[in-house]
């Protein structure tokens, strides 16, 4: 299937997720116009509201996928009134919130599947449930070590973590990131765990403490594809590379992006999801259809 030109998704609705933890979770349903060709799932990035993945939620809904983006806890719609005091780990995200979102988009006669960014591409191996996404497409997903990025870029990072960040904290009670315009202010817990975790350039894989990790991305056989553009300065390839080894037991695509071979301008981090990259959502789309158990459903519950 080649995905061709569609009208825009109509209005998504808002959507409360229930995680086993109880902790409710704020996520948005964009309905599939059409013909259904699928459910699909949006695990976005560390700080990223869920609102920044509108425009290819529209997008896939527009060509036949009914879409659910979502907000993890402590970020965008899912923030309590105060994250001073707000206690969870970064990894709940993966465990607790993706896991109800895959949950409520599986249907029985309808494949599932995921777009991740960076963290979404880390979280995919830990969900308990993931044999129910038929295929995975991960952009800018790497392992977050400093030596995997151009010098320059280490010593802001280093800036980051050792200086802004640990004033930020204690100022605040957490990492007040909105303070200097990088995105969604982040739990303790989360500015903890993914501070530490940075330190390794296999990322959690290589923490003594995080052992068990392994066998949860064993245990994935899905089909993969990890695209990353060769000016993100946060996830190069080799650090996709470094990353994605730790999914031994599924096949996994990897796909350099040059922007400007492409004719996308620049995309760094975060253009994956801006508009003038529909080319590389295509490309998702089309790949998704090539799944081999692919139905297409005229009338069914989208």
């Amino acid at each position: 299937m080649t995905v061709s030109n569609a009208s825009p998704a109509a209005a998504a609705e808002t959507l409360i997720l229930n995680p086993h933890d109880g902790v409710p979770i704020t996520a948005l349903r964009y309905a599939a116009r059409g013909p259904v060709r699928g459910h699909l799932v949006v695990a976005g990035a560390t700080g990223v509201p869920q609102l920044f993945y509108k425009a290819f939620a529209e997008f896939a809904s527009a060509h036949g996928y009914t879409t659910l983006t979502l907000d993890y806890r402590g970020i965008g719609l899912s923030r309590p009134a105060s994250l001073k005091g707000f206690r969870m780990a970064y990894l709940d995200w993966a465990h607790q919130d993706l896991v109800a979102a895959v949950d409520a988009m599986a249907h029985e006669s309808l494949p599932l599947f995921m777009v991740g960014h960076s963290f979404g591409g880390h979280a995919f191996g830990l969900l308990p449930n993931a044999e129910r996404v038929a295929r995975f497409y991960t952009f800018a997903t790497g392992a977050g070590w400093h030596g995997w990025m151009p010098f320059a870029e280490r010593l802001k990072v280093a800036i980051m973590w050792h200086i802004v960040g640990p004033l930020l904290v204690r100022w605040h009670g957490y990492l007040a990131w909105s303070r200097l315009g990088f995105g969604e202010d982040l739990p303790l817990g989360v500015y903890r765990d993914w501070k530490h975790w940075c330190r390794y350039p296999r990322y959690f894989f290589d923490d003594p403490a995080m052992s068990h990790v392994a066998a949860h991305f064993d245990r994935i056989t899905t089909p993969i594809v990890a695209a990353n553009a060769l000016d993100d300065l946060w996830a190069s390839p080799a650090s996709r590379d470094a990353f994605m080894a730790g999914y031994r037991n599924t096949r996994w695509q990897a796909v350099d992006i040059d922007p400007a071979q492409r004719g996308l301008g620049p995309i760094g981090h975060m253009g994956y999801f801006r508009r003038k990259s529909e080319p590389l959502w295509r490309e998702v789309l089309d790949w998704f259809g090539k799944h081999e158990s692919f139905p297409v459903v005229r009338g069914a519950s989208s």
